[in-house]
């Protein structure tokens, strides 16, 4: 067999991609009836709709003939957990994907409704539409696309807390490890490198946020009679931001972790600036390769002010400012020693003595596999045979995954794959958010084709 036809014969792949197709129509009108509920696990009002989601997770599993049940754990929000035993002799596979959405932000940065799934120019737009609500559509389509002949177990979770950094996750993992085991976990909740192109994900940062918060007054005084001596804790605040970097936008927070590593790919410049929609004149910042900066090099981002709105701020010394902010963390690093080091730096670049108090948030460590190990390499066959213009890639990702370091730890002897829904149009986070159709096709028969593949007798020879 060839790398070209994923580890199976030809027959096998003309089989499960015309199953595939003949299946696309009614998986993307699952996946338009899963964009429909705003999932938004960051928002208590939108809880109602997690657990709306979560019920119509289990009804597509439940339909494809796995056990399914509901869970959650410390009263967290709502995964899905479906089953399906494996032939005897044959591996387990553990899929994993998440139900639960970003905010939209302002609706009127959305070409149309973020909740109402529109196909335009062969892309379908709406929250959720890629990231993560196709990753679990992925999954659906290999498992309808083999059926009975499925030659692996199947453990589908799908959680309902990942955009909120997974803070249930470790105890569900614990409670649930008998019924999650697995010999090869695929994550579906990654991006390739561009349309096009398929990847898989080898590195991912870290993450730990923080809400810090400025006071220097006991309450906010006439700008007039008091400016000029005393400090207004918003111009500390914004003097404390601004240390976060140095002249060149770099960050300059001491501790950090960064490296540099040779990639297979490079990032060229103008097409990182088209896909970020960088404005005339803007330049880049830091220093070192593209992909060292998005993969291997810390980043830090100030991602909310609490301060007064412009149209109805008094003209007033504020007493007290805050703002959060989210550092991403290279691999290699620990979230734990990056915590210490970045309340330590937000406390030493407060002047005027200013009162300073930094509430830790979300923490997530980075992830960094083996790119060789034959999962992978089966993984990559089958890109190569579901996407046959094309040469598969590994690379990093500058994003994180809380679920990958947990699954690591909990089944250290499984094989993790991250794989990609996404592209670099896809925007997710963002307006528009949205999904090209054509590479969702081929993830949905790579995936296919890889589980066949595990199922085959040795199938890493």
């Amino acid at each position: 067999m060839t790398a070209r036809d994923g580890g199976v014969g030809s027959a096998v792949l003309t089989t499960l991609a015309a199953r595939v197709d003949a299946g696309m129509p009614a998986l993307v009108a699952d996946l338009e009836s899963l964009v429909r509920i705003p999932s938004v696990s960051s928002l208590p009002h939108h809880h109602p709709d997690v657990e709306r989601s979560a019920t119509e997770v289990a009804r597509l599993l439940t339909a494809e003939g796995l056990d399914v049940v509901v869970v959650r754990a410390e009263e967290g929000l709502p995964s899905v957990i479906g089953h399906r035993p494996a032939p005897p002799g044959a591996p387990t596979v553990l899929l994993y994907a998440h139900h639960d959405v970003q905010p939209t932000g302002d609706p009127d940065g959305w070409t149309g409704a973020p909740f109402e799934p529109v196909e335009r120019d062969g892309r379908l737009y709406g929250r959720g539409a890629a990231d993560d609500k196709a990753g679990l559509a992925v999954h659906l389509a290999a498992i309808r696309a083999l059926g009975p002949d499925l030659p692996v177990g199947v453990t589908v979770l799908v959680e309902g807390e990942e955009e909120i950094g997974s803070p249930t996750l470790p105890a569900l993992l614990a409670e649930h490890r008998d019924r999650l085991a697995a010999d090869v976990v695929v994550i579906a909740d990654a991006l390739n490198w561009e349309v096009g192109t398929p990847a898989l994900t080898v590195s991912l940062r870290g993450l730990v946020e923080v809400i810090v918060e400025v006071a220097t007054l006991e309450h906010p005084l006439h700008s007039g009679a008091f400016g000029g001596v005393v400090p207004d804790a918003l111009a500390v605040l914004v003097r404390v931001l601004a240390g976060l970097h140095d002249d060149t936008g770099a960050v300059a927070v001491p501790g950090l972790v960064g490296r540099s590593a040779p990639s297979p790919v490079e990032y060229d410049e103008q097409q990182l600036r088209a896909d970020a929609g960088l404005l005339p004149g803007v330049g880049l910042t830091g220093a070192g390769s593209v992909t060292d900066r998005l993969w291997h090099q810390p980043s830090v981002t100030v991602t909310g002010i609490d301060c007064p709105r412009v149209a109805e701020a008094p003209n007033a010394l504020a007493a007290t400012a805050r703002a959060k902010i989210s550092v991403r963390l290279a691999p290699g690093d620990d979230p734990d020693r990056a915590l210490r080091a970045l309340t330590e730096h937000l406390h030493a670049t407060a002047p005027h003595g200013a009162h300073v108090r930094v509430v830790p948030g979300i923490r997530a460590h980075p992830f960094a596999a083996d790119p060789t190990s034959p999962a992978h390499r089966l993984a990559l066959d089958a890109f190569g045979a579901a996407w046959p213009e094309s040469t598969p890639v590994a690379i990093g990702v500058g994003g994180t995954i809380p679920l990958v370091h947990l699954l690591s730890s909990v089944f250290p002897h499984a094989a993790v794959l991250v794989t990609g829904v996404e592209d670099p149009d896809t925007r997710a986070h963002g307006y528009d958010e949205s999904l090209h159709l054509g590479d969702f096709r081929n993830a949905c028969l790579a995936e296919a084709l890889l589980l066949q593949t595990l199922g085959s007798p040795n199938p890493t020879d």
